[in-house]
C-alpha cells in the first residue's frame, strides 16, 4: 500500500508534537508494508528518510495561468489570503510583526502565487498564504505519484489533501491532532475553524488522537460519528546507552514543565503550584522548558511571587536536549487546559520520570500509572507534585510501572490501526 502524506514539519525541524508524531507514525507504517511519500512545505535536506520519501513542496512549480490551476484556485477561495494569523503569538508581538509585514491586499500580487515559491515552512504572518499555496501544490503533486490513499495532518494540510483527492479521486484520511478549540478555547479563529470543518467533511475517514478530540469533532464540527476513529499516539523507544546524559548538579528535587508556553498548555497553573510547594519546602527547583506567547507573562509572574531563585526558563528544547532535561528531572508536569493527546508525558515516563497530567488530556485515557488532576485545581496539582518529590515509595512505583506501561505504547501498534483506517477508506 502507498500513501501520499501531507505534513507541515518533520524531524529534526519541528516546533512541537506534530512533527514527532508524524515521524513515529511513518516508521510504524513501514513495519506494516505501507510506503509513505511525505510532503513538507520546506525540506532542508537533513530529514530522516529511513521510513519515508520526502517531497519538498518548495520544489514544485505551479502556473496559475493554466486553466487547471485557475479552476482549483476558484475552489479554495474560502481561504482569506492575507488573513494574518500566527498560532501561539501574543497581541504585542503580533502587532510588532504586523508592522514589519505589509498585509496582502490582492491575492495574485503575492509572491506565494508565483510559478516557483520558497515556503518558509513556519508559522509566520503569511501562514494563510502558504496554506493556500500548499493546496495548489497538493493538486500538482497528486498527479506525479502513484498512491492508494491520501493522509493529511492538521488544518494546515487539509486543503492540500482535498486538492489531491479532487484531482485524483483517491480516498482522503485527515488526522486531527488538535482542534481550534484546543488552541484558542472559545475564541476560535473562524478561518481556521472553516478549514478544519471542510477538511473533515471532505474526508472519507477522520482520525482523532483521543476520544476527547473525537467528542469535540462530532459535537462542535458536526462530523458524522461513523467516519471518526480514535487512534491514540505512541512514543519512540530510545537506547539510553547511546546518549551522553548529564548528571543532576543540584541536591534539590527538579520539577519540569516542557511544552509551548501558551494558553492551551496551562503554564500559569504550573507557576502557581510551584509557589505553593515552595512555601512548604524550599528544597525544590522548577524548570519551564519551552517558548510561546505567554513566556514574558510567566517570567513576570515568577518575579512577582519572588521565586525566581528557584525557577529556571530554558527556552525551546528538542532532540537530545529533551532527553538531557528528563535525565535531570524528578517529576514532569503537564497541566494542559485542553490537550488532544500529549506525547511529552510518554517521553518523560520512557526516561524513568514520574508524571502529573491534567484529566483534560487525551493521554490520560491510556495511562494508568500517572497522577491525574483537573488543570484548574492548583492545590491538587501542588499536592501531586509534592507527593512524588517527597514519598520515595510512591515515586518508585510510578517509575517502574510507568516505564513498563509506556514501553508497550508503540507506534507500530498505532500504525496497524491507522492501516485499517486506510483499508476502510478505500472500500
Amino acid at each position: 500500500m502507498k500513501v501520499l502524506m501531507f505534513g507541515w514539519e518533520f524531524p529534526p525541524h519541528i516546533t512541537g508534537g506534530l512533527g514527532t508524531a508524524c515521524f513515529g507514525m511513518t516508521k510504524g507504517l513501514v513495519k506494516h508494508d505501507v510506503e509513505v511519500i511525505f510532503v513538507v512545505p520546506k525540506a532542508y535536506g537533513d530529514e530522516s528518510e529511513e521510513a519515508v520519501r520526502i517531497v519538498n513542496a518548495s520544489d514544485v512549480s505551479v502556473d496559475l495561468t493554466e486553466e487547471e490551476s485557475k479552476t482549483y484556485w476558484e475552489r479554495v477561495q474560502y481561504m482569506e489570503i492575507g488573513s494574518n494569523i500566527i498560532p501561539y503569538v501574543g497581541p504585542e508581538l503580533f502587532e510588532t510583526l504586523n508592522e514589519e509585514h505589509q498585509k496582502v491586499t490582492e491575492n495574485f500580487r503575492s509572491p506565494v502565487f508565483n510559478q516557483k515559491y520558497e515556503f518558509s515552512g513556519k508559522y509566520g504572518l503569511n501562514l494563510m498564504e502558504e496554506v493556500a499555496r500548499y493546496a495548489l501544490v497538493g493538486s500538482s503533486i497528486a498527479t506525479q505519484y502513484d498512491f492508494d490513499v491520501i493522509h493529511a495532518h492538521d488544518w494546515l494540510t487539509y486543503s492540500a489533501g482535498i486538492a489531491a483527492k479532487e484531482t485524483t479521486g483517491k480516498p482522503l484520511v485527515v488526522h486531527m491532532h488538535a482542534t481550534e478549540f484546543d488552541r484558542s478555547g472559545e475564541n476560535v479563529n473562524s478561518d481556521v475553524y472553516a478549514i478544519e470543518r471542510r477538511g473533515m467533511e471532505m474526508a472519507d475517514k477522520v482520525i482523532t488522537v483521543s476520544n476527547l478530540t473525537r467528542k469535540i469533532v462530532i459535537e462542535k464540527y458536526g462530523i458524522d460519528p461513523r467516519k471518526v476513529v480514535t487512534v491514540h499516539n505512541a512514543v519512540e523507544p530510545i537506547d539510553k546507552s547511546e546518549l551522553d546524559l548529564p548528571e543532576k548538579q543540584v541536591n534539590e528535587k527538579v520539577v519540569t514543565f516542557l511544552g509551548r508556553i501558551t494558553y492551551q498548555k496551562g503554564p500559569e497553573y504550573f507557576v502557581e503550584a510551584a509557589n505553593k510547594i515552595l512555601k512548604r519546602d524550599e528544597n525544590v527547583r522548577f524548570v519551564m522548558a519551552g517558548s510561546g506567547d505567554l513566556l514574558n507573562k510567566m517570567v513576570l509572574r515568577v518575579a512577582q511571587l519572588r521565586i525566581g531563585h528557584k525557577f529556571h526558563f530554558t527556552g525551546f528544547l528538542k532532540g537530545e536536549d529533551v532527553d538531557k532535561m528528563f535525565a535531570m528531572s524528578d517529576v514532569f508536569v503537564m497541566p494542559s487546559i485542553s490537550e488532544p493527546f500529549g506525547i511529552v508525558p510518554l517521553e518523560a515516563m520512557r526516561s524513568n520520570v514520574p508524571v502529573v497530567i491534567s484529566k483534560q488530556s487525551g493521554v490520560a485515557e491510556v495511562l494508568k500509572h500517572a497522577l491525574k488532576v483537573d488543570f484548574w485545581d492548583v492545590d491538587g496539582l501542588a499536592d501531586a507534585i509534592y507527593g512524588l518529590c517527597h514519598y520515595d515509595a510512591l515515586s518508585k512505583t510510578f517509575i517502574s510501572h510507568g516505564k513498563e506501561e509506556v514501553d508497550n505504547l508503540k507506534w507500530e501498534h498505532a500504525a496497524q490501526l491507522i492501516k485499517k483506517v486506510y483499508v476502510s477508506a478505500m472500500q
